[in-house]
């Protein structure tokens, strides 16, 4: 078990020069002005974006550490263990980043659904190309049509 009690207190390497960034191979992550860095999570065995979510330092620590994936809930202002409530764990095979060190891009293998709406994939629709007719009516297609777990259920709502 991880010592978690200077959690907040973890701090990566102090970002240096641009060649440093983006050529070196020290780990220093650019968080914004919120303390969070963007992180879109894919499916190991498929590919398959399956969410796109925000981290902070210690979800970003946790993550490392743990080989289990970690963010901050914008919404609930609080550190999430994705699948804490649902069991739906994301095991962590590799963590990337992009050159300037922003974004963070895990690859996962991932228990049941990612959405919490109780598909694989958060982004379970898409959007049509082609000439926009009417900006107020564009009608988003259904791409996962089975849901892998019932939220009303495992969410208790």
């Amino acid at each position: 078990m991880i010592d978690q009690s200077n959690r907040n207190k973890r701090k990566f390497a102090t970002r240096g020069s641009k060649h440093d960034i983006e050529k070196g191979n020290i780990f220093c992550p650019k968080f914004d002005e919120n303390g969070l860095i963007p992180c879109i999570v894919s499916e190991y065995e498929t590919g398959v974006t399956l969410m796109f979510a925000f981290m902070d330092a210690t979800a970003l620590s946790l993550t490392i550490e743990t080989g289990v994936a970690h963010f901050w809930s914008r919404s609930r202002k609080k550190l999430w263990k994705k699948g804490e409530t649902s069991g739906n764990i994301q095991s962590v095979i590799e963590i990337l980043t992009d050159c300037d060190q922003d974004v963070i891009c895990l690859t996962v293998q991932q228990a049941g659904g990612a959405c919490h709406l109780g598909y694989r994939s958060c982004f379970y629709r898409s959007v049509p190309k082609g000439p926009i007719k009417d900006p107020e009516n564009i009608i988003l297609d259904q791409r996962e049509l089975t849901k892998t777990f019932d939220p009303d259920e495992v969410y208790e709502v």
